[in-house]
């Protein structure tokens, strides 16, 4: 897979693709052909590599479909091949993934989409998302609380501190988990709403026994700081979760 990204890299056409859903999410095939200087069909076959490599998702809204840059690959290359050369700096560092997310216009950002490929079963995610113990694990070391009904109470707990809460709004195990969501202790979220957070858990198509997940964060119009603090979170939320149930192990820092 890594060797897929890097490839996918090489091309200055593929990067000028990404930069453009970097500055702007969620765009049509027609959109992203206005600014290349190329057909239409050279510009499908560059984002059909950058979708096989991971480095984008796309999605049907209506009949049209929308293209996400993908940010859960680029932190994994960035904890693989950039992190643990870096140690000493790291304090100073911000991620590599605020680099190519600085600057982003959040009015124009309806909503993030990333993606991520687990060798595990559809059964074994879900009880990794709904378990406390697991959740513990991978995200933020905080531990989940809900009775996993329609409307009923979703919470994550660090210790003695409610750092998030929502409602949960549809349930589907363990295909489905839609939940509102906002954050109680973050400096600069006080006044946003409620956003949401969806995961979709499927069988890969093509791999058996590899399970895709997929978590949207929308209706983010009205939370901005909640929408950039996740933004960056939940790459790691996934990458952490990949990490636990392939290897049983914890990334490093959490």
């Amino acid at each position: 897979m890594d060797n897929d990204i890097f490839k996918a890299l090489a091309d200055p056409s593929r990067r000028m693709l990404l930069d453009l859903l970097q500055a702007s999410d969620g765009q049509t095939l027609n959109e992203l052909c206005t600014p290349l200087d190329m057909s239409r069909f050279g510009v499908m076959k560059h984002l059909n590599v950058l979708e096989e490599s991971g480095l984008i998702t796309t999605r049907k809204e209506g009949r049209e479909k929308l293209h996400y840059l993908n940010a859960v690959p680029i932190r994994q290359i960035y904890e693989r091949w950039v992190s643990k050369y870096t140690e000493p700096w790291l304090i100073g560092l911000t991620s590599l993934q605020d680099e190519l997310e600085r600057d982003n216009d959040m009015n124009n950002m309806p909503k993030h989409v990333n993606r991520i490929a687990i060798k595990a079963t559809p059964e074994r995610v879900w009880q990794a998302l709904t378990d406390p113990a697991q959740t513990s694990k991978f995200w933020f070391q905080c531990a989940v609380r809900s009775s996993w009904d329609i409307d009923s109470p979703f919470e994550l707990w660090n210790g003695t501190e409610k750092k998030a809460e929502g409602i949960i709004l549809d349930i589907d195990p363990p295909r489905k988990l839609v939940m509102s969501w906002r954050f109680l202790s973050f400096p600069g979220t006080e006044n946003d709403v409620p956003s949401r957070m969806t995961w979709e858990i499927v069988a890969h198509p093509e791999l058996h026994g590899v399970t895709l997940v997929t978590v949207v964060h929308d209706e983010i119009e009205l939370a901005a700081q909640t929408a950039n603090i996740l933004m960056n979170g939940l790459p790691l939320v996934l990458s952490g979760m990949k990490t636990l149930l392939e290897t049983g192990e914890t990334l490093a820092g959490e």
